[in-house]
């Protein structure tokens, strides 16, 4: 058995910190966790503290369930663009991704899935697919393609979870549109996460959709309605239903540092901390494409050309923590929002999430300002 103990380390994990913590690897899951020294019996050990200076914190890896690229490669761009992106998201402490898909046309979604799916065989670190579009209200199109977007008919829904042979994690749909809280039922009967977003739901309509299994609001307060005191919109039933997980954008361009605090106050450890990285992330300002939309990234900020709609982010997953930190989220809850929240509720809670004994040994060591010093995939360190 290849083994590897990491020792001296301010280990985070299940939303608990503990000082001067060890954790030892073997066969690519966690064996042991402990206080002190640790065992030395190991064919690699690492002092946290050497490597990653004095108040070094190790987290277990860091999952994205919702990005589209980076390193300027989009994921809708196939196998290679997927491999070029998770590189850089990768070095910066993302261990494992759902590949996340813009609105296209079904004959070219239904493609993509099947691709994502194959990779699934091959590539541990891809999770799945998720679909963002094409069931989205036109209203609230964000950077997906008007003339793509369709009401989310049965057998178009069927078509995609079965392209996706069981590897589609979650879909996004607005359960206003015709067929949209049946179309919900039927993600969730496939073993998916239903999400709602781009919508212009109202709370009620929200709720409907929360009761027919959806477990996710995609991006939380971006493309959808706000919060009036007379119309609390689909935010508030989200943080007021313990079944749902709120995505939340910390690039402090999609949300003030003020709600970044905001979601985490209301849905305590309901918070997953995504990126909705498109291409730029990594990668420098200038003209790119997001599935069939122009987009301009000046100053890290990615818009649509013809709308000025936000596109995406240029954010890593790292930077997003300290963004939730230094908005006054407390560090324990802001890993567990890059964690062990994500991983539950796309169905992983069980191998991903924690450094506990018996789960995956996907970890990430930062030193005391929340920079990557190290990154482990399933027990191996990642270049």
């Amino acid at each position: 058995m290849t083994a590897t103990v990491i020792h001296s380390a301010r280990l985070i994990s299940h939303g608990v910190e503990t000082d001067d913590a060890w954790v030892r690897f073997g066969d690519g899951i966690v064996v042991e966790t402990g206080i002190g020294g640790g065992r030395t019996d190991a064919d690699e050990v690492v002092d946290a503290s050497a490597i990653a200076g004095p108040g070094a914190i190790l987290a277990p890896g860091f999952i994205d369930i919702h990005g589209h690229g980076g390193a300027g490669a989009s994921y809708d761009d196939g196998a290679e663009a997927i491999r070029t992106a998770r590189a850089l998201h990768r070095a910066h402490g993302t261990t494992r991704a759902v590949i996340s898909l813009v609105t296209a046309s079904m004959d070219d979604l239904a493609r993509r899935v099947a691709e994502i799916a194959e990779l699934t065989e091959t590539d541990a670190e891809i999770l799945g697919s998720h679909l963002e579009g094409p069931f989205l209200d036109p209203g609230h199109q964000g950077a997906h393609e008007p003339t793509l977007l369709r009401a989310p008919d049965a057998s178009d829904v069927r078509r995609l979870l079965e392209a996706g042979r069981g590897t589609v994690r979650q879909v996004t749909i607005a359960p206003e549109l015709p067929g949209g809280i049946e179309a919900i039922r039927l993600v969730v009967a496939a073993g998916a996460a239903a999400a709602v977003g781009h919508t212009d739901a109202d709370a009620e309509i929200a709720a409907a959709a929360f009761d027919a299994g959806a477990t996710i609001l995609t991006h939380a307060f971006n493309a959808m309605r706000g919060i009036h005191h007379r119309a609390p919109g689909p935010v508030l039933a989200a943080a007021a239903d313990r079944r749902v997980v709120l995505e939340a954008i910390a690039d402090n361009v999609h949300l003030d540092p003020h709600v970044i605090k905001l979601v985490f106050d209301v849905a305590p450890d309901r918070v997953a901390l995504v990126t909705d990285a498109m291409a730029a992330a990594g990668s420098a300002d200038g003209r790119y494409d997001l599935g069939a939309v122009k987009v301009t990234v000046a100053d890290g900020v990615a818009r649509t050309d013809e709308t000025g709609s936000i596109a995406g982010s240029t954010l890593t997953q790292d930077v997003a923590l300290q963004r939730a930190v230094q908005a006054g989220v407390p560090l324990a809850a802001a890993v567990r929002a890059l964690t062990e929240t994500p991983a539950s509720v796309i169905g992983e809670g069980g191998r991903l999430g924690r450094l506990e004994r018996g789960l995956l040994a996907d970890a990430v060591l930062l030193d005391a300002r929340l920079r990557v010093r190290r990154v482990w995939v399933g027990g191996r360190l990642a270049a």
